[in-house]
């Protein structure tokens, strides 16, 4: 175990009214809590929006937004990522907060809390890997998802069903153990040589 815990950032994707979001946040900072080898940032995008109009030359009001954000993006040593199925697909504002970023993402890596219907989220989750690599990220391998979770966990992101609970947290462990592995190789790796995309 590290003795210099590594920055990840948390990324909550969903801006809608009445969202799912925030208990799946609390759930996943409860899984974190136990892990002494990471300093966690939560970055909920429905507390920060960010202009939607793209531009290598922002203007001051969307300098202050992005101003909010970019920094802890480029401090991060790995992301996790909480993220809803919309469409099959993922939310407009994650698209968004990819997009105004690029070497903030480069040679890190990224994991996936998916939740939805069926599917659990995880069409969202394969929409994004590809997003990832073009920006040189690595995207883990396990995921965390939680199928049709309504009712199942409380507001505070405790399950009411305690054999789900544990299967989500054995999940949760496998998941940030990979990251972990890779955020520590990763963060050695750009400090050893910088990395050119």
């Amino acid at each position: 175990m590290s003795e210099n815990p590594y920055r990840l950032a948390v990324v909550v994707a969903s801006t809608r009214e009445g969202r799912f979001g925030p208990a799946v946040a609390n759930w996943l900072a409860e899984q974190t809590a136990q892990r002494p080898d990471i300093d966690v940032d939560v970055i909920d995008l429905a507390e920060h929006p960010l202009p939607v109009n793209l531009s290598s030359d922002p203007g001051p009001e969307d300098a202050a937004a992005l101003a909010a954000v970019t920094p802890r993006l480029a401090e991060a040593d790995a992301f996790v990522v909480i993220t809803p199925e919309y469409n099959h697909s993922y939310p407009a504002a994650l698209k968004n907060l990819i997009d105004w970023h690029y070497v903030q993402w480069q040679a890190k890596p990224v994991a996936f809390v998916s939740y939805g219907g069926l599917s659990g989220g995880l069409r969202a989750v394969e929409h994004l890997r590809p997003v990832f690599a073009e920006l040189h990220a690595v995207t883990i391998r396990e995921t965390v998802s939680f199928h049709s979770p309504w009712g199942k966990l409380d507001a505070s992101g405790k399950h009411r069903d305690e054999e789900d609970g544990q299967a989500a947290a054995g999940a949760a462990k496998k998941m940030l153990d990979q990251l972990t592995w890779w955020a520590l190789s990763l963060r050695e790796a750009r400090a050893a040589r910088p990395y050119g995309a």
